[in-house]
């Protein structure tokens, strides 16, 4: 069986990317070149910044065509979360909302991937 390791995106500049994430997530690539940069995430998924102008085969989707979602405990981690990337000059395309599963937001990255950070309902 096949796991998933890794997420890749295509990006403009991997460099201005790569100081974005490293900001809000708080941890160093593991990996960097001019045109790929490597993050292990704390759950083992490595996310790469790969230069799209490299990508084969070229990608064909827009930016904003998926989410990455970041899980945290409660409502009030996804305020903390959305005041702290706000903080850190994050792009916010929906503030903290209550949706139909959770609480959510959902931020930009420099190339416009979506980045939603959410909870969900406790189950009564």
């Amino acid at each position: 069986m096949f796991a998933p390791s890794a997420l890749l995106l295509p990006v403009a500049d991997p460099s201005a990317s790569a100081r974005f994430y490293a900001e809000i997530l708080g941890l160093a690539p593991v990996e960097a070149s001019p045109t790929f940069v490597l993050f292990v995430l704390p759950s083992g998924l490595a996310l790469g910044l790969w230069d799209k102008a490299g990508v084969v085969p070229a990608p064909t989707a827009a930016a904003g065509c998926l989410e990455i979602g970041f899980k945290v405990a409660n409502g009030a981690g996804v305020d903390a979360a959305h005041a702290d990337w706000r903080a850190k000059g994050c792009m916010i395309a929906l503030a903290p909302t209550d949706l139909d599963f959770g609480r959510s937001f959902v931020a930009l990255d420099p190339d416009g991937h979506r980045l939603r950070v959410y909870a969900l309902y406790e189950e009564v």
